[in-house]
């Protein structure tokens, strides 16, 4: 696993090797990049933008945002095991003055967070649905600028009710992965 692009091109980042986790593959990680970058759909740039990463795993999208000019990522993580191995990578490449990590689950951080974002990636277990709750308290919360992107990675096979909670804008399919791209109304 490794940085993509930007000023952190090839970096290689630590991960944790678990039948339990599933860390974003370069090759879905790079196309979602060019989605973001060239697809006249996406309304939000990279550059200055604040991202928000939740179910952040070992920080592989978050720190390629940070790579690629992002102001800030704040990085959400609940396994400890995890959650040292994304310190970790942040302390290596030496970006934790534009990181911020929460150790908890997600509604936690919800309840104590007052900032916006521009970017909101969602990479929860394949098995997971609670993330559609926490959609709709984020949507509620009003977490998210005028301008915003919410990006969800799935397995391609899953079936999660997301109309009447996002505008979808695009869904691109990358081997086992499903990549969404919507916004709230």
């Amino acid at each position: 696993m490794r940085v993509v692009s930007g000023f952190l091109k090839g970096q290689k980042l630590e991960f944790l090797k678990s039948i339990d986790t599933r860390p974003l593959r370069d090759f879905v990680k790079e196309n979602i990049f060019n989605v973001i970058n060239h697809s006249n759909l996406i309304e939000v740039k990279l550059d200055d933008a604040v991202v928000l990463d939740l179910y952040s795993g070992v920080g592989s999208f978050g720190i390629e945002c940070i790579s690629r000019g992002v102001k800030t990522s704040t990085f959400v993580e609940n396994d400890n095991k995890v959650l040292a191995i994304l310190k970790k990578n942040l302390n290596n490449l030496k970006i934790e003055k534009k990181s911020e990590v929460f150790s908890g689950k997600i509604i936690s951080f919800l309840n104590k967070n007052r900032n916006k974002y521009e970017i909101i990636f969602f990479d929860p277990p394949f098995a997971e649905k609670i993330f559609i709750d926490e959609m709709r308290i984020i949507q509620d919360s009003l977490i998210y600028k005028k301008k915003h992107l919410i990006i969800i990675h799935r397995e391609i096979n899953s079936k999660d009710d997301l109309d009447k909670i996002l505008n979808i804008i695009l869904i691109k399919k990358y081997g086992r992965s499903k990549v969404i791209f919507g916004t709230f109304s």
